[in-house]
Formats: structure tokens, sequence, C-alpha cells
């Protein structure tokens, strides 16, 4: 019984949520749709009780025609204006501010998932949240609105047929109890077991939801037609649908007899008994309690009152449907961030003459280290390379420095000053960064390299020039102005992964800043052009405090210094030459790495 009082004050608060936030985005769809539903269920009762009853009574009592014909018409009319609000509501209002929901509720969510900090995409259970979140929840508010109109609207339609009844003969409210007793005693049972099939669907609807999404995703089209990963996803795409399908069975044998009872109740009984009993009391004794005129408004205010708890359930059930998704919406804004983007602050010191890294250890959130006891300092105008296998911490240390993430210990100072006390915004401003996993935008080149920021073309030039992309931008249809992608322009221009990985480069020599930042921004590039990128990377920054990311260790030549990381903890460090000499971790890797691109016998070297 506890669980399903609170399985019960789960919905109406989620519900509850739901109307409330409707009201911030458009109080006027919600009133709306709650005048719109009471006017729908005034019609209804009112035709099937009074209107009925009047023409009844005045065929009984002989009335004029004429005096009939114009009453008719008289409310014919005035119906008549109600049908065209209804109409007006449906086609016109709602789809306008329905666009107004969904607008201010996305910019809301784009918002809220600009705010949260990053480790947020990389927790599945906050990230199946935030996808839930946008999976077409303007929808769902909407939805939500119309439901819970239903349900007070037709509640109040519903009591005033009832007591149209009552009215005419007390007794009929015996047969009232039972759709009451469908309604809340049976309805909450099946509104739980299809809110638990519903949510034990979750994981294979998210199945099926993949393989629908990668089935037409470039990135995977190769692969379908070069391996045999199209059986496979086949294969898990079927297992999802068994999965969900095999859920059905189990949960029909529990909602068969509820769901039974609930019909019993809240139809058949109202329905065969009021009628059966009507028919009684007009024909069956000596002197009938009630007139064949009573007996035909009570038959039709019955259906009335039938229908529109029908609708009232109805809408129960979809409220109830619609109730895990809210309590997504929920959750996910009111997420308290821990590194929110508008994170206040000193302002920074436009020029950063110090980077420093005191004893910083951090691990994700499965717990395993990723940096322990991490310290080192960076001079303004030097550059270091950071080395190491994949997965040593050196991607971690960038994204500490760019407050993606907060160490667990240790701190990281600016000019002196725990970052954290700087103005976020103002604080990444200082960086220009290329990440090996960036986006190009579907865009313009132009876009691309300012990304919605003021520049000449002289600029954005000479930015791809020093990416060594320049020539390739030239020979495009439109040069600068050329889009790229095809996601909004069938002629959009196509790169490589290089060339895309160029022209993050040149964004980041476009971006005005203290410090730049590249992490492994040739990784897509075959070893000559990765060699000659890296070298001009270093070489465009020379005098500018410069932090670089590469396996390809030929670069660190011409950097200032070399951190070598191993396991998450600073290994080597000093400048090439030094660590050369010193022979160890890192001089044995940059002589793998010379003997595997010059193809060199053992023992044969290159002069460095």
């Amino acid at each position: 019984m506890k669980k399903e009082k609170g399985f019960t004050k789960r919905i109406l608060k989620n519900n509850s949520y739901a109307i409330k936030e409707a009201m911030k985005l458009s109080k006027k769809r919600v009133l709306c749709s709650f005048l719109k539903r009471l006017t729908e269920y005034f019609l209804w009762v009112f035709y099937s009780a009074f209107f009925v009853r009047f023409i009844l009574d005045a065929i009984e009592q002989e009335r004029p025609l004429k005096e009939i014909i114009t009453a008719i018409l008289l409310i014919g009319g005035g119906s008549l204006l109600l049908e065209l609000f209804l109409y007006y509501c449906d086609n016109v209002l709602f789809p306008s501010w329905d666009i107004q929901i969904f607008h201010q509720l996305y910019n809301k969510l784009y918002q809220k998932a600009e705010n949260v900090e990053i480790g947020c995409y990389e927790d599945r259970e906050f990230y199946d949240k935030f996808s839930a979140a946008l999976d077409d929840m303007g929808t769902k508010l909407c939805q939500c609105i119309d439901n819970m109109s239903t349900v007070v609207s037709g509640t109040i339609g519903g009591v005033l047929a009832c007591y149209t009844m009552i009215a005419i003969d007390p007794w009929t409210v015996l047969f009232l109890v039972a759709p009451f007793l469908g309604n809340f005693l049976f309805a909450p049972k099946m509104n739980q077991i299809s809110y638990k099939r519903y949510r034990d669907g979750v994981p294979f609807e998210r199945r099926i939801s993949y393989v629908n999404r990668v089935m037409y995703l470039k990135e995977y089209a190769k692969e379908f037609r070069l391996s045999d990963i199209y059986h496979v996803v086949g294969d898990r795409y079927e297992q999802a649908a068994e999965g969900k399908a095999g859920i059905w069975k189990p949960y029909f044998k529990r909602a068969f007899p509820t769901g039974m009872l609930q019909y019993i109740f809240s139809y058949m009984v109202i329905f065969e008994g009021i009628l059966l009993y009507g028919a009684y009391q007009a024909l069956v004794p000596a002197a009938p309690r009630i007139t064949f005129s009573e007996m035909a408004v009570l038959t039709s205010v019955m259906i009335t009152a039938s229908w529109v708890w029908v609708q009232v359930i109805n809408a129960v059930n979809r409220s109830t449907e619609n109730s895990l998704l809210v309590d997504h919406l929920r959750e996910f804004l009111a997420h308290e961030e821990k590194i929110p983007e508008d994170w206040e602050g000193i302002l920074p010191e436009p020029e950063v003459r110090l980077i420093e890294f005191s004893h910083v250890s951090f691990s994700y959130k499965d717990g395993t280290p990723v940096l322990e006891d991490v310290s080192f300092c960076v001079e303004a105008g030097k550059s270091l390379v950071l080395a190491g296998h994949n997965g040593a911490g050196k991607s971690t240390v960038i994204k500490l420095l760019l407050r993606l993430y907060e160490p667990d210990k240790g701190v990281i100072r600016v000019n002196q000053r725990d970052i954290r006390e700087y103005n976020l915004a103002a604080y990444r401003r200082l960086f220009a960064c290329a990440f090996q996993d960036g986006a190009v935008m579907p865009g313009t080149v132009r876009y691309n390299v300012l990304m919605g920021r003021e520049g000449s073309d002289e600029e954005v030039i000479a930015a791809l020039r020093k990416a060594g992309i320049y020539e390739k931008v030239q020979k495009l249809p439109l040069g600068l102005d050329t889009p790229l992608t095809k996601e909004f322009d069938e002629n959009g221009a196509l790169l490589s992964g290089g060339e895309c990985q160029k022209i993050l480069v040149a964004r980041a020599f476009a971006t005005p800043s203290s410090v730049a930042v590249f992490d492994e921004p040739s990784s897509a590039l075959d070893p000559i052009a990765e060699n000659e990128l890296l070298s001009g990377i270093l070489r465009e920054t020379q005098g500018k405090t410069t932090l670089l990311i590469s396996h390809r260790l030929s670069c660190a030549k011409e950097a200032d210094a070399v951190l070598l990381f191993e396991n998450g903890r600073k290994a080597e460090e000093g400048t090439h030459q030094a660590l050369m000499e010193k022979n160890g971790s890192y001089a044995k890797m940059y002589r793998v790495q010379e003997r595997n691109y010059f193809a060199l016998e053992e023992g044969q070297e290159v002069a460095f």
C-alpha cells in the first residue's frame, strides 16, 4: 500500500511540476486548455441532459412549434460559436503557443546542458536523463497540459452529469459508485503496472533507438558495407525487440484481471445497469417512478457521464506514461552543477605569466586514479610538450587546466592564484584550444575559424596558412564562404579527417588568447603531414605560452620542455636534449618511434 501511495504521489508531483513549468512558459496555453476542455464537457452535458429534456418536455407540454424552433436556433447558434472557439483553439492558438513552449523549453534545456560540468556527459545515468529530457519533451509537456485539463474539467463535467442523474432518480447513485471504484481502486493498479512495464522496457527501447540511429549515420556507412557489423547490429536489434516483446506476457497476466475489473466497474455497471434500471422504472411498476422523457434523459446523460469518465481515465493513464519522462526533466533541471559555466569570480589578468600544478591528483567517477601527485610549472612564452602512452593522463591535465573537471587533491594556479577564484568564462578565454575530437560545425570555412567572432578575411587566411590548409580552401568552390559538411547544404564540402583537424588548428590560431593548447591535433594525419603540422604549431606559437599533447615525439625537439607521463604520474621532465642524454623512458620511446619512422635497423640512429 505504501508503494502504491508513493507511486501515485510521484505521478501527481511530476504532473504538477509539468503544469508549473508550462505556466512559466505560456500561461495562456495552460489557461486556455482548461477553458477549452470545460467548454467541451459543458456542451456534452448540456446537450445530453438539458437540451434533450427541454425538447421532450416541450413536446409533452405541446408548446408552440415556433417557440421550440426559436429555442433550437438560439441554442444551435450559441453552440456554433462555442464550436468555433474550440476549432480556433485547436487549429490556431494551440499550435502557435506550442511552438513558443517548444522554443522556450529547449532554450532552457540547452542552457542547462551548456552549464552542467562535462563529467555529466560521461555519466551514463545522467546522460540517459539528459537524453530523455530532450526526447520530444516539448510535446510531452503540452500533453501534460491537455491531460491535466481533461482530468480537472472532465471531473467537473462528470460530476455535473452524475448530479443530473441523481436528480431524476436518487437510487442511480448506487450505479455511480461503480465507476468511482473502477477509477480510484483499479485504475491506479493498472497505472502502476503500465509504469513498471514501461520502465522495464526502457533499456530495450534505448538499444532499438541506438540501432535506428546508427543505420543512417554516415560514420557507420563504410563499416556496414565492408564488414559483418550489419548482422551484429541486426542481431542486437532482434534481441532488443524480443526483450521488449517478452516484457508484455508477464505483465499481461498481472494486468488482465485488474483491467477486466476496471472495465466492468467503470463501464458495464453504469452503461448496462442504468439502462436496465431506467427501463424497469418506466415500464414495469403499475405507477412508473419516472416518465419516458426522464428515462430518455437518464439514458442520454448516462452515456455522456460514461464517456466523460472514459476521457478522464485515459488522461490519467497518459499522465502516468508521461510521468517518468517528466521525472527526468525535473531531475535534469534540478541538477546542481559542480562547475557551473556561469561561475562568478574575479576577472583574470589578460596575460598568463605562470601556470602551476601543485600535487594534483584526480580520478573519474569509477574511482580509478588518472593523475597522482602531479606538479609542474609553465612560464610565460614557453612551450611544453606532454608525452606518454595512451591513458597516461595527458589529456586529463588539459581538462583540469581548463576547469572541465576539479582535481580531487592539490591545486592549480594561474598567475599564482587558484583558478577556482576566477570568473570561469573569462578564465577560459585565456586559452585557445584544438582537440583531436573537436567538431567542424555545419557552416562556412570562415564561420568554423572565427566561431561567431568578428574577424577580417586577412585574419582568417593567416590562421589557415599557419595550419597548412589554406591551399585546400582556395580550391573550394566559394573559398572562405564554402559551407562545410552536407548537414544543411547539399553543396557543402566534405573534408578528410586530417583536413578537419587543420581547420580546428586554424581556429585555435585565430582565437585571441594568452595560452595555446593543442591536444593530439594531428591524430588523423599521415606521419609526414603530422610532423609538418606539429613543427608548424611550435614554430608559429614561438614566444607564446603553449601546451602540446602528441604521441609523435619528433616535434619535441623544438619545444622548450617535455613532460613525460607514465600511469598518471610525472615520470620525466626536461628539454628534449636533456632527456635523451638521461637515456630513460623518454629516450627509449623516442628511439622506437625514430626507428619505425625511418625504418632503421637496430643500433642505427638519426642525429638529433
